[in-house]
């Protein structure tokens, strides 16, 4: 069941990160991840506040919120940390460099966590396992290679060599956030891990947010300027395809027999709908290119479905 719940998780990623892209089109980095983990939390209050008010309606469905003590507090406050940090990295990579170098770079992602998680959890993978980990990161590693390799003879790379280095931080501070999940998914409900993680989010945001408005412009001019854009909806699906991805991907870890190496190597697959943006609405260049890494990703996520049957 875990490795179904890591394919869910895997589509929702793709989709948020097309959102993402969309949202930031017109939009400053900041505007958009404070509006976006506000969104989050307003969803997610809904069934806290139910799972407080009428609990005996709610611990019968999945959506019930356990309480936290104050020691899971503290440890859910540091993965709003970490996470909030990779994503700020994430979103600026992300708003200047193409999704379709972005994604795939990202992808690499798993080969950090897969090393970690030998190390700290002692994961071992099987045959298939290792066939699907080899050939998806493999895949992305010559594509990646590839695409730097082209881009570093011009002025170009040396522009945005700056988003670069924000897209490497992104990569290791989002590998420490998947071992740090397996951890408290191990010791805690995931229900109430990520309604609590998300609003410490929502509130360092805000405050982020604040702090940038009084150097810039107004509150009132900044959401005005934002709604105006119309991108309330792109941020919305970000708010949406986010929750339901971190929802399904938290309780495959609950799962005993679930391997973090393996549930981030299926969940980086998603960058395979980011490709399928990027080449067939956005047009970008080097079509066949990126059409071979996208099947190089997809047979290693057949064979690590395979090998954890």
């Amino acid at each position: 069941m875990w490795i179904v719940l890591a394919f869910i998780s895997a589509i929702c990623l793709g989709f948020y990160d097309v959102s993402k892209k969309i949202a930031l089109r017109d939009n400053k980095v900041v505007d958009v991840l404070m509006l976006s983990t506000c969104i989050s939390s307003l969803i997610l209050a809904v069934p806290l506040v139910l799972s407080r008010i009428h609990p005996e309606w709610m611990l019968g469905t999945p959506f019930y919120v356990p309480r936290l003590d104050l020691t899971a507090h503290l440890y859910t406050l540091l993965k709003s940390v970490i996470v909030l940090s990779s994503w700020v990295f994430a979103y600026i990579s992300l708003k200047h460099l193409p999704i379709s170098v972005v994604s795939p770079v990202q992808a690499t992602r798993p080969m950090w966590t897969l090393i970690g998680a030998m190390l700290i959890f002692g994961e071992r993978l099987n045959t298939w396992q290792w066939i699907g980990v080899v050939l998806a990161i493999g895949t992305i590693f010559v594509f990646s290679f590839g695409a730097t390799k082209k881009v570093r003879h011009t002025t170009l790379f040396h522009e945005h060599k700056y988003y670069y280095i924000c897209l490497a931080l992104a990569i290791l501070i989002g590998a420490a956030s998947g071992l740090y999940d397996k951890y408290l998914m191990r010791r805690y409900d995931h229900n109430a891990v990520q309604v609590y993680y998300t609003f410490y989010q929502a509130i360092m945001m805000l405050i982020v947010w604040g702090i940038d408005r009084i150097h810039n412009r107004s509150v009132s001019e900044a959401v005005c300027a934002l709604l105006a854009k119309r991108s309330v909806f792109p941020i919305l699906m970000i708010s949406l395809f986010l929750i339901v991805s971190d929802n399904v991907y938290m309780l495959a870890l609950q799962d005993p027999d679930s391997m973090i190496a393996v549930v981030s190597t299926i969940r980086r697959g998603g960058t395979v709908i980011g490709f399928a943006y990027g080449l067939l609405y956005l047009k970008e260049h080097d079509p066949w290119r990126k059409i071979i890494c996208m099947i190089g990703i997809l047979a290693g996520l057949i064979c690590l479905a395979f090998g954890s049957i």
